[in-house]
């Protein structure tokens, strides 16, 4: 099993309850900060306003899908904020694009845990 990082704040932006939820628990189980939005236009403002360490975005969202709000994250902080994709998705062009539209790392769902602390490792290390 992969290394548990420092305290992250963290931002989960998912729409499916049952994903968010899990995805929250764990992170403050594990004592990050964690806060959340369900659909892409709160979620792009939630991590312009709070700049977290770490944004846990779903591609699929409603409102703004997750590559929209990559970009406008990107747009108005830049790279202040590691962001990870999530997505059912998995291929490589799929992964591809997500690094286009300004995500850090892509991580196929439904998540591995310990994918997951890699990236988490990873972000705080860069």
């Amino acid at each position: 099993m992969t290394a548990r990082c420092a305290p992250l704040k963290v931002v989960v932006v998912e729409d499916n309850t049952d994903i968010r939820e899990m995805l929250e628990e764990l992170l403050i189980e594990e004592g990050h900060s964690v806060s959340s939005a369900p659909e892409g236009t709160g979620g792009a403002k939630l991590i312009i306003h709070s700049v977290p360490d770490l944004a846990l975005v779903d591609i699929g969202l409603p409102g703004l899908d997750g590559y929209q709000v990559a970009e406008a994250v990107r747009k108005e902080i830049g790279s202040k904020v590691k962001m990870v994709a999530l997505s059912g998705y998995g291929q490589p062009e799929d992964k591809a694009r997500a690094l286009r539209a300004g995500f850090d790392a892509h991580l196929t769902k439904p998540v591995d845990l310990d994918s997951l602390h890699e990236v988490m490792a990873r972000s705080v290390a860069a």
